[in-house]
């Protein structure tokens, strides 16, 4: 097997165990968010009144993209999500953290 064929593997095996946990978040660093057909991607900065989260998403590579930006205080949450089943993502803020993990859809 070679060596990038070897990469290639470890990369997805990582990548699919993301779905199964928080992934925490550093300001301006990049997080992918796949939601189905809508995919995109979430930063954050910290800023006096909260941090604010920034989601730029779109229905594939054609598709017209729509950001979204909220600010959270500490406890705070924002849930991406499509009307497909189990399709939803929860930006968290916990204290001067912010966590990305999937949602509970049954309670949205």
């Amino acid at each position: 097997m070679s060596i990038r064929k070897i990469l290639f593997a470890t990369a997805f095996g990582i990548a699919s165990l993301a779905g199964a946990r928080a992934d925490s978040l550093r300001p301006i660093e990049g997080k992918s968010i796949d939601l189905g057909e809508i995919s995109g991607i979430a930063y954050y900065t910290v800023e006096r009144d909260g941090f604010h989260v920034v989601a730029t998403l779109a229905q594939g590579q054609a598709g017209t993209p729509i950001r979204v930006v909220s600010v959270l205080a500490p406890g705070q949450r924002v849930v991406l999500s499509t009307a497909q089943q189990g399709r939803a993502i929860e930006i968290v803020r916990k204290d001067d953290s912010v966590l990305v993990r999937k949602a509970n859809t049954a309670t949205e």
